[in-house]
């Protein structure tokens, strides 16, 4: 717990120096550091990090807004072509990188997939890859488009990141939820989702039902109204992502890290390939749908939702358009990858 709220607060500066992911990268850092230092031997409690899974699956349902995906109802065709095509060219880039590097197809795909960063990593062991090279490929993709896309932003419109996100981030202990006027009935709606999900994860024999299951039930509730407002918010939230981050931090050896230091040149070439090939998506969206490029290449960036959620606000794009569409995509893709994962695991024992 100490280590939990410690890192939480290592966190909230981050925040203030926008840096992205910040919960989850203090947890992953400082788990790093405790492990190869040996001042922390033994692994994260196993039921905190199944419950950290349910609740990041809660978070994730509730990525999908219903008013959102309605205003965009209308060109929905596209939206779909662009989705399964950034998903295409992400596991295509995660088997070339195996093909031509000592990269196991599993961890390459886990990887490099696009969306639910937290999720992939905190369901990574369970579907075989090792957690540790997956954070790190899907956080230095994160932090590649986090970075890049204010950027890009600032060529083409002339805009910036918003200025309030320079301000120090005071944490609202009294927010655990994102309707924090009846907080004790939304908490006891978020805990019983999270079992609910879990027993129908489980029953559905879906892979990672722990996250999966509470994915599902929370995305059906907000897609249809049933309830809302139950989703973690505020600390509770950062602190469910730091546990993740500790968990998969604890788990780095000496010999993990030196491995991982030979392979960064591959990951990031990998990585830049499929920046590049998705700024070609948003060029052909942007076609299809006469939507201004800059509208195209923040809905179509692989990842890094937060950080460009943040810049299309600043810079006055489409925001239904671009939360839509990295929505969606955050939703097929841990929905999809799970199985995809289990019909290459054969392929590649072949």
């Amino acid at each position: 717990m100490l280590l939990v709220v410690g890192c939480y607060q290592l966190s909230e500066f981050g925040e203030m120096i926008n840096l992205p992911a910040p919960d989850l990268l203090a947890g992953l850092v400082v788990g790093m550091a405790l492990a190869l230092t040996g001042l922390v031997t033994r692994p994260f409690p196993r039921q905190a990090g199944r419950a950290s899974q349910a609740l990041v699956g809660v978070v994730m349902g509730s990525y999908l807004d219903p008013d959102a995906v309605a205003s965009v109802a209308g060109t929905a065709l596209p939206l779909a072509a662009v989705t399964a095509a950034t998903v295409a060219i992400s596991v295509g880039v995660a088997a070339a990188m195996a093909r031509f590097t000592p990269i196991p197809r599993t961890d390459a795909t886990l990887g490099m997939v696009p969306g639910g960063s937290a999720a992939i990593v905190s369901c990574a062991e369970d579907l075989g890859a090792d957690g540790r090279f997956v954070a790190l490929a899907q956080y230095t993709r994160v932090g590649l488009v986090a970075l890049t896309a204010p950027a890009v932003a600032w060529a083409v419109a002339g805009a910036g990141a918003p200025d309030e996100a320079l301000a120090m981030p005071v944490p609202d202990l009294g927010r655990l939820v994102e309707r924090p006027v009846h907080q004790i009935g939304a908490v006891v709606i978020l805990a019983a989702v999270c079992l609910t999900g879990v027993v129908v994860g489980r029953r559905l024999r879906l892979p990672a039902p722990l996250l999966l299951g509470p994915m599902v039930v929370t995305a059906l509730f907000s897609l249809t109204n049933a309830a809302d407002g139950f989703s973690p918010d505020g600390p509770l939230k950062d602190m469910v992502f730091v546990a993740i981050g500790l968990e998969v931090g604890l788990r780095f050896t000496r010999s993990t890290v030196a491995r991982s230091a030979r392979l960064l040149p591959h990951l990031l070439a990998a990585t830049v390939a499929m920046c590049a090939a998705c700024a070609g998506l948003a060029w052909g969206l942007g076609a299809v749908m006469d939507v201004p490029f800059l509208d195209a290449y923040l809905a179509t960036t692989p990842g890094g939702i937060n950080a460009v959620l943040a810049t299309a606000e600043s810079t006055g794009t489409d925001v239904p358009l671009v939360s839509t569409v990295q929505a969606l995509r955050l939703f097929v893709v841990v929905l999809a990858i799970p199985p995809i994962i289990r019909w290459l695991a054969p392929r590649s024992t072949r």
